[in-house]
Formats: structure tokens, C-alpha cells, sequence
């Protein structure tokens, strides 16, 4: 047995003092005082908060290795310097390549899934962002491997995946979207409305036919204007999404932040890093999909100016949250951790303490920088 012992944690939707004691990465108990003996005690500072772990649905790299990369190492790369954010569980994301080159990675993923490997942040599955997207809104996505949506060209994914992928990105607009959308709700597969010229109505028929969120909302889509809302005021408008977003302040400023949170129902909006695999590194010049990408002052652009992904930390992204826009402290906490989890219909297990779920923490000091990430009861990271 383990214990936090007489920590602030966020639990029940407040920050409160007590005990949390884990067993086997999964916790057992959680109050005042709890009579342990014998237990293991893991110590936090004095001013640091336990949050749950954070789950990263929406992220491509980091610290110089790439999911697209298409091997086990690359993955252990991403997740051991991921763990470093708080970060306990992640969707490997893909991007719009060759058919090759993605069933490569997928197959690398499941790989890696079936490994149990122990160290970092938990691989969770894929999120397959494209091929089925718009010629329109590729943004970094090269667009000669822009495929048609397809429910037979989905299997074949789905197949080298081993079963993993839990968020497929796609433009509802294109012919076979609608057949392809619906495949996945009857899998309990998320689709998710993004790189897309979709108009408001494309987004409704989409929901009807089961889409459930919005990639990485304002960017790579259709804008609000006030004779067609487009994907952008779809999001803020349909309850129903939930809605992705990159809090970096670059992808999306601080004020257009403020519409979308005040706008989503409290578990719609769920933080995403987006981040590419020069995430971690020094700025200077680095690759997404085999296109070059140059890093600069904490922006990831290509040659023509197009953003390519972020360089974005997933505590920065909180903290963000709550420095730039003005969001309650715990609201925050819950866009990194149990919208996301509901969203990949994982809440039951994670996304926040409760006893029976994973013994998954991100311990916040006051600056919101990590002193120490829990994953299954193992401690995966340690501010030196």
C-alpha cells in the first residue's frame, strides 16, 4: 500500500486536505487521517496541489521523436517526456500521410499497447487525424495524401491499429463522411469534426449520424460569420460537441478562449497540446510529415507561415487556462482530466480521484509547474 499523506488534492470538484492511498495503481481509499501502517508514504510539497493525471487526447511528438515515426522507441520517447507535464495517459496521434506510413505507426501503436511498457505516460490509443479531411483546411497535413472518407479504408486502419483507435478526425462534408461517422459511433469510436470547409448544416447531419467533438476548434475550419456559423460557431453553439483546444495562445488567443469556455457546458471543452515532435527541444529547425518546420519563440510554423502544430506543455495549457482567460482554477484541472476522459469513454477508470479508479496524479506547485507525475501508482516523474 501507498499513500499521499495529508496532501491538497482536487477531489469531488474542490481542493481539500487529506489522505489518498493507492494499492496495485489503483486507489483505495481517500480521507482524513486514514490509519496506514505499514504504507509506503510518497511526500508532495507543502503548497503543491494533487490533480489527477492529465490525458492528452490530441498529441503528435515530443522531445524529437514523432508518432508517425513508426516505431515502439519513438512512442517511449513521446511518453517518458510527456510524463514531465503532469501527463499520465495520451492518444498517439497520427497525420495525413501515405497509407503506408500510417499503417506503419498504427501498427507501431499496437505494438506498443500489447509491450505493457511501464515507463511514461500511458499510451490510451490513437487518434487518426486525417486522411479523410478537407483539400481546403489541410493545414500542415501534406495534401496529396488526402484521402476520400471511407468505411473500408477506415477497416484497414482499424485492423493494423489492433483495435486502438479512439478519435478519427475528419471533414463530415465529403462524400462517404456520413457512412463513415456513423461506423464509428456503433464502434464507440469518437468522431471528431476537424480540417474541414464544413457549413452549419454539414455539422448537424454529422451529429445526427453520431459525431461527437470538434479538432482543435477555431483552427483548420470554418469561421463564425453572421450568415453561416460554420464549424466554429457549431462548436459554440451544439452542446453536444465537445470541443478541443490548444490554449497556447498562438493557435488561438485568449479572448476567442473565453468565448469557447463561456460557451461549452462544463464537460465540453477539453485542453490538447497538438504538439509536435519538437516539443522539448531547443528552437531551430525540425519536420512534421515530412515537411519542414521552423521553431521560433514557442511557434511551430512551416516555410509559407502555417502553424504546424504546437511546442505546447500540457500544465502550460492549464495554466493558461487560468492565468490568460480566467477559469476557475478546477475547471481548468477538468479540461485536462475528466472531460477528456468522458469524452474517450474512459471516465470510469480515469480522469479523476476516485476510489476504484487509477492511482494517476499530477502534482502542481503553485506555478503550476510539475514536481511529480503518478502513473499507475508509480511515480513516472520527479522535479529534480
Amino acid at each position: 500500500m501507498q499513500v499521499l499523506k495529508n496532501v491538497k488534492a482536487y477531489v469531488d470538484g474542490k481542493i481539500t486536505k487529506c489522505d489518498i492511498a493507492f494499492e496495485n495503481g489503483i486507489i483505495k481509499a481517500i480521507g482524513a487521517n486514514l490509519d496506514m501502517p505499514g504504507a509506503e508514504e510518497i511526500t508532495v510539497g507543502e503548497n503543491s496541489v494533487v490533480c489527477p493525471g492529465f490525458i492528452d487526447e490530441h498529441i503528435h511528438g515530443a522531445a524529437g521523436a514523432d508518432g508517425m515515426d513508426g516505431t515502439e522507441a519513438a512512442i517511449a520517447t513521446i511518453a517518458n517526456a510527456i510524463a514531465s507535464e503532469g501527463t499520465t495517459g495520451f492518444l498517439v496521434t497520427t497525420m495525413t500521410q501515405s497509407e503506408t506510413n500510417i499503417k506503419n505507426a498504427l501498427s507501431a501503436v499496437n505494438r506498443y499497447i500489447g509491450g505493457h511498457f511501464d515507463g511514461g505516460a500511458a499510451v490510451l490509443g490513437v487518434h487518426l487525424e486525417g486522411p479523410f479531411i478537407s483539400k481546403k483546411h489541410v493545414g500542415a497535413q501534406p495534401i496529396e495524401y488526402v484521402q476520400a472518407p471511407s468505411v473500408a479504408a477506415f477497416k484497414e486502419y482499424e485492423e493494423a491499429s489492433g483495435g486502438h483507435i479512439k478519435i478519427v478526425s475528419l471533414a463530415p462534408e465529403e462524400s462517404g463522411a456520413t457512412e463513415l461517422i456513423q461506423y464509428l459511433a456503433s464502434k464507440n469510436i469518437v468522431a471528431s469534426i476537424g480540417h474541414t470547409d464544413a457549413k452549419y448544416k454539414d455539422v448537424v447531419a454529422a451529429i445526427g449520424a453520431g459525431a461527437k467533438s470538434v479538432t482543435h476548434t477555431y483552427n483548420a475550419q470554418t469561421p463564425l460569420h453572421h450568415r453561416e456559423v460554420g464549424v466554429v460557431g457549431s462548436a459554440l453553439l451544439e452542446d453536444e460537441l465537445n470541443a478541443e483546444l490548444i490554449a497556447d495562445c498562438i493557435h488561438v488567443c485568449p479572448e476567442a478562449m473565453k468565448i469557447l469556455y463561456k460557451s461549452k457546458p462544463a464537460d465540453k471543452l477539453t485542453l490538447i497540446t497538438d504538439a509536435m515532435r519538437a516539443k522539448h527541444l531547443p528552437d531551430g529547425v525540425s519536420e512534421l510529415g515530412g515537411q519542414t518546420v521552423y521553431v521560433k519563440n514557442g511557434e511551430a510554423r512551416l516555410k509559407d507561415g502555417t502553424l504546424a502544430g504546437s511546442v505546447l506543455k500540457m500544465n502550460e495549457a492549464v495554466k493558461n487556462l487560468v492565468l490568460r482567460v480566467g477559469v476557475p482554477f478546477e475547471r481548468a484541472i477538468d479540461c485536462a482530466t475528466i472531460n477528456p476522459a468522458k469524452n474517450l469513454s474512459l471516465d470510469r477508470e480515469r480522469g479523476s480521484i476516485t476510489v476504484g479508479k487509477v492511482a494517476d496524479f499530477a502534482v502542481l506547485e503553485s506555478d503550476f509547474s510539475v514536481e511529480k507525475t503518478i502513473r499507475d501508482g508509480k511515480v513516472i516523474y520527479e522535479a529534480k
